[in-house]
């Protein structure tokens, strides 16, 4: 379904709303690589990471995991990132049980 060479349409995407394109590619660049920013640069790929390991946006996955490499986040880092994501995603399925539980009930 996904690959990366889904990336050749971004000119169409582009093309097709240039004035949204611009602002979320300004949008995203001010987030992620502020230099006011309070988080440093690892730090940021981790966070980067548990929200795209959540999403499974596999385009985030890549260029999160080429960040967090050059960023000097290690395997072990890695690792753990990927178990904090599970364990939310987890704990996420676990509260839309209990919201089944209540409205059970109501029904």
């Amino acid at each position: 379904m996904y690959s990366h060479d889904d990336r050749e349409f971004t000119k169409d995407i582009r093309r097709a709303d240039p004035e949204g394109f611009t602002a979320y590619r300004q949008f995203a660049d001010a987030i992620m690589h502020s230099p006011d920013s309070p988080l440093d640069a690892r730090v940021t790929e981790l966070i980067a990471l548990g929200v795209a390991f959540t999403t499974q946006c596999p385009h985030c996955i890549k260029g999160h995991t080429e960040g967090a490499r050059k960023a000097g986040v290690t395997k072990e880092e890695l690792a753990r990132v990927t178990h904090i994501a599970a364990a939310m995603r987890a704990g996420g399925a676990e509260t839309h049980g209990l919201m089944a539980f209540k409205y059970y009930e109501e029904a």
